[in-house]
């Protein structure tokens, strides 16, 4: 899975809509199927989130591009995945998952239409959103439920299918849900899923609290945001990346520690902290990460001059 920090919905059926999310800067599009297509246009979301699909994957270099299913209880997952597993798909976001086995379920159809439409085997991974109080309780289990999930996505939005199921009252400062995100964010990277999302700020009257709610998220680990409107894609982009401060901050670290350890120590005085390997590893691993990030944005300037 390459690192997402910002993933926008867009309703499946509004193909028009594609164009706007990508020139937006957003690292991942997620056309829906489900909530944000009416039930009697459902056919018509399919089959405009298949021609956007070809359309991004024939532009070359573009952002992710994942499709919401409709929930296996709803009988339309089977004609969705029928419609939507084709080359240029990079995954599925599951909906309303309770446990281990439904994720089975789904990587059983997903199989069988990735034979059918041509798609390479097993190339089509899954992001699991926690949306229900089962979903949280397995959320452990349901990481390893299939070689196809690719990370966890702790959905905390407010008067939606995860508060109505667990119970809690959303407020801007997240108490009520850190238990939660905490635990999904463990989950995931306990089974080496590197990249845990979480979403989503409703309140587009709050940009400030978009932000703090982005801030407060990477503080504890999350590594990007699932989103609602394009407006705080650069919010998303900018509090999930290694800021310019950190980036000298770290590249400074390793010089120290490398004059060090060629002098003969194992540990140095940097900045007013001791440092010894374990800080290099950390250090090591955000420059890394900022590179693949630098790495990811160039492919996707490009994608957007062949888009546009």
């Amino acid at each position: 899975m390459r690192p997402l920090r910002s993933l926008l919905f867009v309703p499946g059926h509004r193909e028009n809509w594609v164009d706007k999310a990508v020139a937006s800067g957003v690292d991942g599009l997620i056309l829906d199927l489900e909530d944000s297509v009416p039930s009697h246009l459902k056919a018509e979301g399919r089959a405009a989130a298949s021609r956007s699909i070809t359309r991004l994957a024939e532009s070359g270099d573009r952002p992710a591009v994942y499709v919401r299913l409709n929930s296996l209880d709803t009988g339309l997952t089977g004609d969705d995945i029928e419609a939507v597993a084709i080359p240029g798909l990079d995954g599925f976001v599951l909906p309303k998952t309770f446990g281990p086995d439904d994720i089975v379920r789904f990587d059983a159809l997903v199989t069988h239409f990735e034979a059918r439409n041509g798609v390479e085997a097993g190339t089509i991974e899954f992001i699991c959103s926690l949306e229900t109080a089962e979903a949280y309780e397995n959320c452990e289990k349901i990481a390893v439920a299939s070689p196809r999930v690719a990370t966890l996505f702790a959905g905390t939005a407010r008067d939606a299918d995860v508060s109505r199921s667990i119970g809690f009252q959303f407020t801007p400062g997240g108490q009520e849900t850190l238990y939660l995100r905490s635990r999904a964010l463990l989950a995931a990277r306990a089974h080496g899923l590197e990249f845990p999302l979480v979403g989503v700020w409703q309140d587009l009257a709050d940009p400030e609290g978009a932000r703090t709610f982005a801030i407060q998220n990477r503080e504890l680990g999350f590594r990007g945001q699932v989103l609602i409107h394009p407006s705080h894609v650069a919010v998303a982009n900018e509090v999930f990346s290694p800021s310019k401060f950190e980036v000298d901050f770290y590249a400074g670290m390793i010089t120290a520690f490398e004059e060090a350890e060629a002098a003969g120590a194992a540990a140095v005085l940097y900045e007013g902290m001791h440092i010894d390997y374990a800080h290099i590893k950390t250090a090591r691993e955000v420059l890394e990460y900022s590179r693949l990030l630098d790495n990811n944005r160039s492919d996707s300037q490009a994608g957007l001059a062949g888009v546009n």
